[in-house]
Formats: C-alpha cells, structure tokens, sequence
C-alpha cells in the first residue's frame, strides 16, 4: 500500500463560522484571520494505492463554479488536484473508487468538472462513494445547508450509474468505515490501517488542531451538541489507539496525534503525515 496527500488548493471562510461560540480573541491564537475576518484552509485529500486499486478520499472544490461563487470562497494557491495527481504521476482515468467524506461542495467539487459547457466525471472509471442516507439528504436538503449541498457535483454520477452506497464497518482490506452525525448526516469518516498505525481522516469532525478543544465546534455543523459527544468519544479513543488523524482543512499542518494532560485532550504531534508515520 502506498499512501499520497493530494493538495487541491486553499480556499477561505469567515472564522466566526468556523469555531462558533468561541470568541475570536482565543481562535485567532491558531487561526490568523484577515481584514475581513476570513481564515485560508486547506482542501487536502488522500490517495491510497493498492495492488489492485487507487482509491481518493475527498476531491477538494472544483473550479466549475461561476466567478461569483468563488468570491465568497476565495480559491488561492498553487495546488490543484490534477497537479497533484500529475506529480506522484497518477492518471485520473486509473481511481478505482472516489470516497466522498459527505457532499459539501468543498469536499466532492473536484469530482465533476465543466469541458466545453458541459459536466462530465473526472474519474471516469471509479465506484463513488456514499451512504443512503447521506445521498437523499444532499438531494433534498434542509433549508441550513442548503448552500452546502450543488447538485451539479453529484447527479451526475447518479446518471452514469458510478454511485455506490456503502454502509459502516469494513469496505475494503485495511480500511473501515465509522459515520458521525454531528456536522451533518452521515459523514462518513475512514479508519485506515497501514504500517502497524491507524491513520483516521478526520474531514469536518476534525477540520484544524485549532478544534481540538471539545467546545470549539463549527456555526457549520447541523447538530452541534451532537458533535461534542461525538468529539469527546472519539477523542478518548484517538489517544488510547494513538491514532494519526489527517487534517483536511489545517493551513499549516497535515496530521496531528493526541495525548491527555489532567484529563484533558489536547495536541501531542502535529505536521507532515509522513513524519508521523515514520
């Protein structure tokens, strides 16, 4: 098995959003913010090669939405998802499966993309990930995420018939699947074994290390006391197993790991997932 972090680029979001309740007096210590009050995040994915298949968690945004779109969420940087597929030389056309964390389109944009006004799939040969309940939630969704949720980044691998649903437990050799409920329904988080560790992408139930504190949870997650409960269980297990938990937003930091002080979870490691896993 061999295992590459895919960078497909920044974007921004106003930091209030992004830690809720805390005072930006506290959350700016981690996260700088600008003069609008916006902080850059990372939209990082993970490949993972097999003998017999490449499978991608997480496509970033995309780059098919209108310039309008984009001056919310100020795409910048140098990386994109076909520049990063391109230097651990992988061609879009050999992903076996794309596995979609949740629908928010700044997790499953890059899966479609806009040639000669027309939509067509990125990966045109891979089994998209997803859950039932998931999949009828972003088709029909509630007035708060609404804005989360372009169908133009999924019907049409709905269309194409490259859409399958999986549940929790066990999906392939070395990788399992848990789902959490707290940022919105469903979100399915991978549990990958490799090498004696455990490296868990994290996606929205750990955007940052500046989330780490159980109260800092997202104004984005649906049910938010329902993401502290959600924090704490899995946290206590993240330091008892020594989990690596990869970061796909954190700016600055690929992957952390955990440790408790006083009964307190707080930061151990944190930066190249490589480093960790060395």
């Amino acid at each position: 098995m061999k295992i590459h972090v895919i960078e497909t680029g920044n974007f921004k979001l106003d930091g209030g959003a992004m830690f809720g309740v805390v005072p930006k007096s506290i959350w700016s210590k981690t996260n700088s913010p600008d003069e609008n009050n916006m902080c850059s995040w990372a939209l990082r994915c993970l490949l993972i090669e097999f003998d017999d298949k490449k499978i991608i968690f997480d496509t970033g945004i995309g780059n098919k939405q209108s310039v309008n779109f984009f001056k919310y969420y100020y795409l910048h940087g140098e990386d994109s998802l076909m520049k990063s597929l391109k230097k651990i030389r992988v061609n879009p056309d050999d992903i076996t499966h794309v596995f979609f964390t949740h629908l928010h389109f700044d997790h499953c944009g890059g899966a479609i993309m806009k040639k000669n006004n027309s939509l067509e799939l990125v990966f045109k040969n891979a089994l998209h990930l997803t859950n039932k309940v998931h999949w009828e939630l972003a088709n029909n969704p509630n007035n708060r995420e609404r804005a989360s949720f372009l169908k133009e980044n999924f019907s049409l691998i709905h269309e194409k018939k490259q859409i399958k649903f999986i549940t929790e437990g066990l999906i392939f050799d070395k990788i399992d699947v848990r789902f959490f409920n707290g940022h919105t329904a469903s979100q399915m988080i991978p549990i990958i074994s490799y090498k004696n560790k455990k490296i868990v992408f994290t996606a929205d139930l750990l955007p940052s290390v500046g989330h780490i504190p159980i109260p800092y949870v997202m104004g984005y997650d649906t049910q938010p006391l329902l993401t502290l409960k959600e924090k704490e269980i899995f946290f206590n297990e993240a330091v008892e197993q020594k989990y690596i938990l990869f970061l796909e937003h954190d700016i600055k930091n690929e992957a952390c790991t955990l440790k408790k002080i006083d009964g307190k979870v707080v930061v151990d490691k944190m930066g190249k997932l490589q480093d960790l896993l060395n």
